[in-house]
């Protein structure tokens, strides 16, 4: 315990020496020369700059963000020699963080955060770019790297602008207030920036006074990020943050769900049905929960897409048997720091890191019985964590078949997109250089859904792996639109699900047939898959929910056609990696489809095809059973 002490003491005592010496050294504060004649401490930082002199009794600011720590000016920059009002906000920063000038604020005490933060996908967008630049057949592949900062004017660039170049660290936040769900980028205040109740009614007040009446408590700067810090982005695309809380996308308008508990109206105006939320979040367990800081702000390395990025997976708390661990010595000193904020006292514990590069989740640690416990971020309350069931675990012929794709409840589908440029749209918006131009690219969406996902195949050099896919991209592109040819003569029509983390996690798994006999599954959409059989012969057949699209002749939601090859060179994923999968493995599936016609999930030789392995079982089956010839 003498040492746990020790060692957090010494922590602080180092923080505040950085802070001392960091305030001695910025230019921008006061004479060094000065400090040392006065042999002034820390508590007279604050003193020395004349913002005190109209800024005196503010509060509400974070610890380790205290203005008699480090200064106004380390923040908002500024002339602090100055005392009259116009002089001293000279080269003022009011809205600190952005990326944009981050290097001159935050970056001048976190410059290793800073630049890692500036190689994440959250900043460069990389990844969308990427495919974005390939289905507009701008590029051979979609995992070469981008800045979204670098794109130009090209139909794929000019539709990034228009559609999609919100969601970017580098957004800037120029509007004063708290993050909310319609956010968008502001660098370090995207997921830093806290408002107390305090601090909100402050800025109402001044706001409402003509920014006379000057706010008596400052927002806080902090590492308590909350749902809401992720929600602004991560609530489009693949939309994890409204499938974690529950809610599935409509086409309907606020007037349509008027007191409608069922709905939910968002801040910008969308209408979400309520379906069912994940697991965790029913534990009140946030998105830092799980995804660290080292995932959040990046590890300074470069990524295609954000599943490389992503470290943890749900077997590194839900592990097998042992853990994979580390002391509290042996943290890093970013870990160190985000265990000292949050004020942990299980330094003397062994802490969970994952498998993958060995990220430390501080909020988790196992006790001297092997029981792992994570500590929640939002309330601090205690979660045990369950180990996977013998069912998981013991399973060996399941091994290939990612957690998510068996313990997601749903995950949402749109079909029918289609993108044509207008030229004569009078108020087009670029998203990027946040200007109004004339002509825009619009996106036409023909129907918002919901099923269990489907799964395809993640090969890479560690193996492959089954993991869940949703329609991310059936859709149409009349490029001739851009390009000023007649409407419809240039239009290019892709067919290409997406690797997705639903994050719609449920204790119970889909059932057997959920997989082995379903439609949507298998990839073939939507529709009736019957197992037909007529003496002694079997046989599926389907009947697709949605007409066949005119380009392929395929159902429109469908992923491959029912039990047929593709033809040579068809790219049906927007991931080099990821597939659906082929004719032989549907045909593996839906072999233990058609037995799972008679024989339950639970019944005896079910079990045994997982116990010894399906060929080993087919070598016994009875003179009743009537196997599939497709």
């Amino acid at each position: 315990m003498k040492n746990k002490n020790y060692f957090k003491g010494l922590i602080v005592l180092v923080f505040l020496l950085f802070a001392v010496l960091f305030v001695f050294r910025n230019k921008y504060f006061f004479n060094t020369d000065a400090i040392y004649e006065d042999n002034r401490s820390v508590s007279h930082v604050l003193n020395a700059e004349s913002c005190i002199a109209c800024h005196e009794m503010t509060k509400g600011f974070s610890d380790f963000h205290n203005p008699e720590l480090i200064g106004c000016a380390s923040c908002h920059l500024g002339n602090i020699k100055a005392f009259n009002k116009e002089e001293a906000h000279e080269g003022l920063v009011l809205i600190p963080g952005n990326l944009a000038d981050a290097k001159a604020t935050c970056g001048t005490c976190h410059p290793n955060e800073l630049d890692k933060v500036n190689k994440s996908l959250m900043t460069t967008n990389s990844g969308l770019v990427a495919v974005d630049k390939f289905i507009f057949g701008e590029a051979d592949s979609p995992d070469y790297h981008y800045h979204i900062k670098d794109v130009k004017t090209t139909a794929s660039d000019k539709h990034i602008r228009d559609l999609c170049a919100n969601c970017h660290l580098g957004a800037e936040k120029s509007n004063f207030g708290p993050i909310t769900q319609i956010s968008r980028g502001g660098g370090c205040n995207a997921c830093h920036l806290n408002y107390s109740k305090e601090a909100k009614e402050g800025l109402d007040a001044y706001l409402a006074s003509g920014k006379k009446k000057l706010p008596s408590f400052h927002p806080a700067t902090n590492i308590f990020v909350n749902d809401t810090h992720c929600f602004g982005c991560h609530s489009r695309s693949s939309r994890i943050s409204t499938n974690y809380i529950g809610l599935q996308e409509t086409l309907l308008t606020k007037e349509d769900v008027k007191n409608n508990k069922s709905y939910k109206v968002l801040e910008d105006e969308r209408v979400y049905k309520y379906i069912a939320e994940d697991v965790h979040h029913t534990k009140g367990l946030l998105c830092i929960d799980c995804h660290s800081s080292h995932e959040v702000m990046g590890d300074g390395k470069t990524y295609a897409h954000a599943e490389q990025a992503v470290k943890i997976q749900c077997s590194d708390c839900h592990f097998k048997n042992i853990p994979n661990t580390i002391p509290y010595d042996s943290l890093d000193i970013e870990s160190r720091l985000v265990f000292l904020h949050r004020d942990y006292k299980h330094s003397d514990k062994q802490i969970i890191v994952t498998q993958k590069d060995k990220n430390p989740l501080v909020n988790t640690f196992v006790d001297s019985n092997g029981k792992g416990y994570l500590i929640g971020k939002k309330d601090g309350k205690y979660h045990d964590l369950k180990q996977q069931s013998l069912a998981c675990s013991g399973d060996r012929s399941h091994e290939k078949v990612s957690c998510s794709s068996c313990h997601s409840s749903w995950t949402p589908r749109c079909i029918g997109c289609h993108n044509q440029f207008d030229k004569d749209e009078a108020s087009g918006f670029d998203l990027l250089d946040k200007k109004y131009v004339k002509g825009q690219w619009k996106e036409y969406v023909a129907e918002f859904g919901s099923s269990k996902p489907a799964l395809g195949v993640r090969e890479t050099k560690e193996g492959k792996k089954i993991e869940p896919a949703i329609p991310g991209m059936i859709l149409t592109i009349d490029k001739g639109s851009y390009s000023g040819k007649k409407i419809g003569d240039d239009v290019s029509f892709h067919r290409l699900y997406a690797p997705n983390s639903p994050h719609t996690i449920t204790k119970n798994v889909r059932d057997c047939k959920s997989c082995h006999s379903d439609a949507a599954t298998l990839g073939y959409g939507n529709g009736a898959l019957i197992y037909e059989v007529k003496g002694k012969s079997g046989k599926w057949v389907f009947t697709p929910e949605y007409a066949l699209n005119n380009y392929d002749n395929l159902p429109e939601d469908a992923w491959v056609p029912f039990l047929k090859n593709e033809k040579k060179g068809v790219v049906k994923s927007t991931r080099t990696d990821f597939r659906p999968f082929i004719v032989a493995e549907q045909k593996r599936l839906l072999l233990v489809g058609a037995c799972l016609q008679c024989h339950k999930d639970n019944s005896k030789v079910m079990k045994q095809t997982l116990d010894l392995g399906l060929n080993r079982v087919l070598k016994r089956i009875s003179a009743s059973c009537v196997l599939p010839n497709n």
